[in-house]
């Protein structure tokens, strides 16, 4: 089991999920910062947490995802999607519920 702490937001203070989002839609960085009109080194730094978006670019990366800036960027730690929208906690190789049995 791997008790390692989560992933720090890094100098611009955010946490994201844009690689993850990437990965879903298999969209290179030079795919998504050709999409945003910035370098693809800019979505690097994005991912890291080395770099803060403008407003102009988060309102353009949550159009572009179809989802909600605070789905994509976050002052505080970003739980798992599927922990999120399904209710299912991922870890240990098992998924389990988050619910209680019988609601």
């Amino acid at each position: 089991m791997n008790n390692a702490p989560d992933k720090a937001a890094g100098e611009s203070g955010l946490y994201n999920r844009i690689a993850v989002l990437r990965a879903e839609r298999g969209i290179s960085r030079l795919q998504l910062a050709d999409a945003m009109d910035v370098n693809y080194q800019t979505i690097g730094f994005l991912e890291r947490g080395d770099y803060s978006p403008s407003l102009k670019l988060a309102l353009g990366l949550a159009e572009y995802f179809g989802l909600p800036v605070e789905a994509i960027f976050s002052t505080k730690p970003l739980r798992a999607l599927s922990e999120q929208v399904y209710g299912v906690k991922v870890g240990g190789g098992q998924a389990e519920s988050l619910t209680k049995e019988g609601e």
